[in-house]
């Protein structure tokens, strides 16, 4: 088989793919009921791990010799909303405007998922003499919240594997490591009253603004530490306010301020270290307002923690990544969040490598170039070479 085959089936996979809407608020089952015709084709069963609702689930398949030693190609399913972009196309249906394929989710990330299945019968037809696992996750755009249970389940039920390729759009060359991210929401509830009687009541809006002042002063130490000459852009951790919400009248005290953020961290930092004098500061408040109003306080809620991924010395996944992409560039790392870190935290050798480029992801008309379809068909193909000896 040529690159140029095993990409022009990918591409009718992807088709597929995308006139399936697996948009986060919504329930992958679909997708995966097709990856299981898919895999059922060439005789393989995947395994379900599914949310506690059971309305999404992760799936993993092993295609091959139940041996140690194999290969994990890991993306997920779900994608970003398509709500108030201006899109030129259909985002379900995938268009091919001269070398590029448009689509919700063409690149970010269900490109890498379809050439992986359109893999997956090259190798069960060929006699492998070390498998391909295929993990494939929901919830990756809400905080990496589904992988966590696949992954412990891979780790205990299948034999070791040598490497982990997550497919995170990066061009086809290897990224060895990223950010982790941390999320929180901030509730303060103060007492109302008329904006002229300050003395009778709490203004929730005030009060938040002095702890999101807190988070400011954070952002801007972390803004002066780093490693100017590290592979992070921007080179620190960063910390950013998302959203703010308070408030029903100009003229009376806020009953209610929500706002949330998030914390960008570099490998070897903890999210809680750096927040602490923030959280101290959300306590002080909490104190202050329930002795002037029992009804009122200060509630923060962690609502995700992805970890960072840190490059791994001589790491095996990075060493046959590269071959398999044909990439002998420098050292790469990216400031996003993935599952790679998930997956590392598991004990298992992991890089970050796929299809497209992350500047089109969550965009209008996303696409990713023909040529990128290819060079994973290319990758993919080299990787099938050693599985197949």
């Amino acid at each position: 088989m040529t690159p140029d085959q095993l990409a022009a089936q990918a591409t009718a996979i992807l088709a597929d793919l995308i006139a399936i809407d697996t948009t986060s608020r919504e329930s992958n089952l679909d997708l995966i009921a097709y990856v299981e015709r898919h895999l059922g084709q060439i005789g393989v069963t995947g395994r379900r791990v599914f949310n506690a609702e059971g309305t999404k689930a992760n799936l993993y398949a092993t295609i091959g010799p139940v041996e140690p030693g194999g290969v994990v190609l890991s993306g997920h399913s779900d994608v970003v909303p398509v709500d108030g972009q201006n899109w030129t196309s259909d985002p379900w249906r995938l268009t091919r405007r001269g070398d590029r394929l448009f689509g919700r989710g063409t690149c970010d990330m269900k490109g890498f998922l379809a050439l992986s299945l359109a893999l997956a019968p090259h190798i069960a037809k060929g006699r492998a003499v070390r498998p391909l696992h295929l993990a494939f996750s929901y919830d990756e755009e809400v905080g990496c919240l589904g992988a966590p249970s696949m992954i412990a389940e891979i780790a205990r039920e299948v034999p070791s594997p040598a490497a982990v390729v997550v497919g995170e759009p990066t061009d086809m060359v290897v990224v060895s490591g990223h950010k982790g991210i941390a999320t929180w929401t901030v509730t303060v509830t103060g007492h109302e009253a008329h904006s002229s009687l300050i003395h009778l009541g709490a203004s929730a809006n005030m009060v938040a603004v002095r702890l999101m002042q807190q988070l400011a002063d954070i952002a801007d130490r972390l803004a002066g530490e780093g490693d100017p000459h590290g592979p992070f852009c921007p080179h620190h951790a960063t910390l950013t306010i998302g959203q703010v919400n308070g408030g029903t009248a100009v003229n009376i005290l806020a009953r209610e301020c929500r706002f949330a953020f998030d914390l960008r961290t570099l490998p070897g930092q903890e999210p809680e270290a750096i927040l602490a004098p923030f959280f101290r500061a959300c306590e002080a408040a909490d104190a202050d307002l329930r002795a002037r109003f029992p009804d009122t306080g200060v509630r923060v809620e962690r609502r995700s923690r992805t970890p960072s991924f840190a490059p791994e010395a001589d790491g095996v996944a990075e060493r046959l990544a590269r071959r398999w992409a044909g990439d002998n560039g420098p050292a790469r790392a990216v400031p996003y969040a993935a599952e790679a870190g998930q997956f590392q935290g598991a004990g298992f050798s992991t890089v970050i490598c796929g299809p497209g480029s992350i500047a089109q992801a969550h965009q209008p008309d996303e696409y990713i170039e023909v040529a990128q379809m290819e060079r994973g068909a290319a990758f993919m193909l080299r990787l099938a070479d050693d599985l197949l000896g």
